[in-house]
């Protein structure tokens, strides 16, 4: 036989073989899985994977979870406004269920913000909060681009009402008893003198400025309040520089309008008093005399709820104090006021504590707290008697084109600074 039909023949029986296999071998049965070998358990894969765009590291979203996704200005944990978020956004984690979150930090406002948000939306993240005030317009344009996610914005004023919103709370309703509180503090001392290092020339800085000053009057009607402009949100050194500049210059108690406790760690080392702010964890020295802070976990629990739901309406949300989003550290229930309370007059004190006590209630909004008579520091009348501020008038600068009536571009009796330009 020749090589080919050897190799014909050896397939033939091959064949053969296989077929008395097939008929005549009994059907094979499962192997069942021994019991101590359970099957291992698997994770459902993300719907999209980390990568880095613009040198961010862009979170994944999970597959079958209601994903969330924060965007701060600072780090997480930088003891004030970024670390109050940050908390906030856990605090959705635990209380809405099938919810994933995530954050970026130290995002620019601008372009980089922007590239960010477009990231996000991409990625597929249901509801997408950006908390500063710089992020107003980029997040604006991303929003438009993506109508199936829902961006909240904070501090800021626009909305298209369907989805994208603005969110705040009246932290001048807190800053107002805060300046209660430091206008007894330095009469007390014989210095009465305060002053504040605000962060950007904005409606919000303005408001909360003034809104120190008419708390401080009422306990101390001698007083002045002197004000820095440090142009950042967050920045250590810069912040440091700022209280220490106000302090050189004559202050007794300095606020703060930025994001890190310096004002307090500046006071510590002058002998003086610092009230931080954002951050109920921002008074760690004995020279921090309070802390209006933020609690944005309530808050955030039920916007993420209500978004997850399709029943939330983005528009102007605007919260008080009985909200339950903000407090005064060392006068909320389970806390301990500050060694520098001690030896204030006792109907001081109890002033700061009712007012507290009916803002908490929902008894003393922002529009008592801008209720007339109100004069600015030229002696002109902002406000007649009983008649109040509308919350266009809170937010807006004519300068920034909003249709307000009396705006916000004013100081308070008391504050011996000049304007600045918006």
């Amino acid at each position: 036989m020749n090589t080919k039909r050897l190799w014909r023949l050896a397939s033939l029986l091959t064949v053969m073989a296989m077929f008395v296999a097939a008929c005549g071998a009994p059907a094979a049965t499962p192997t069942a899985v021994p019991a101590t070998e359970a099957p291992k358990p698997t994770e459902a894969p993300p719907t999209t994977a980390p990568e880095t765009v613009g040198g961010f590291q862009i979170p994944a979203t999970e597959a079958g979870k209601f994903n969330v996704a924060m965007v701060l200005i600072g780090p997480h944990d930088d003891g004030g406004w970024s670390q109050a978020h940050y908390e906030g956004l856990l605090e959705v984690e635990k209380n809405v269920p099938d919810t994933h979150v995530a954050y970026i930090e130290f995002v620019p406002e601008g372009a980089d913000s922007e590239q960010v948000f477009r990231s996000l939306a991409r990625k597929g993240f249901d509801l997408i909060i950006g908390t500063s005030f710089g992020y107003m317009d980029p997040m604006e344009v991303v929003a438009g681009e993506f109508p199936d996610s829902m961006f909240i914005h904070l501090t800021g004023f626009k909305t298209n009402g369907t989805n994208y919103g603005n969110l705040f709370g009246a932290m001048e309703v807190i800053k107002y008893i805060a300046g209660m509180l430091a206008g007894s503090r330095a009469k007390t001392d014989g210095n009465p003198k305060l002053g504040y290092m605000a962060t950007f020339p904005i409606p919000e800085e303005l408001r909360l400025g003034n809104a120190i000053a008419l708390g401080m009057k009422r306990t101390c009607p001698e007083c002045t309040m002197d004000v820095r402009w440090i142009n950042t949100w967050h920045d250590p050194v810069i912040e440091k520089e700022g209280a220490a500049s106000l302090f050189d210059a004559g202050a007794q108690v300095v606020f703060t309008g930025a994001d890190t406790p310096a004002a307090g760690d500046v006071a510590q080392e002058k002998g003086k008093w610092g009230i931080n702010y954002d951050h109920v964890g921002a008074c760690k020295v004995e020279r921090c005399l309070t802390t209006p802070y933020w609690t944005w976990g309530p808050v955030y629990s039920r916007i993420a709820a209500e978004t997850k739901a399709g029943t939330y309406v983005p528009g102007y949300e605007y919260f008080d104090a009985d909200a339950g989003g903000m407090g005064l550290y060392g006068f909320m229930e389970g806390q301990t006021p500050q060694p520098g309370v001690e030896g204030l007059p006792a109907a001081d004190v109890q002033l700061v504590k009712d007012t507290l006590a009916a803002a908490l209630a929902g008894k003393f909004t922002r529009f008592d707290v801008f209720k007339g008579p109100i004069f600015d520091n030229k002696g002109n009348q902002i406000l007649a008697d009983g008649v109040s501020l509308e919350q266009l008038d809170l937010d807006g600068f004519a300068a920034f084109g909003s249709p307000c009536k009396v705006c916000m571009y004013w100081w308070a009796d008391g504050i011996t600074a000049e304007l600045p330009t918006p």
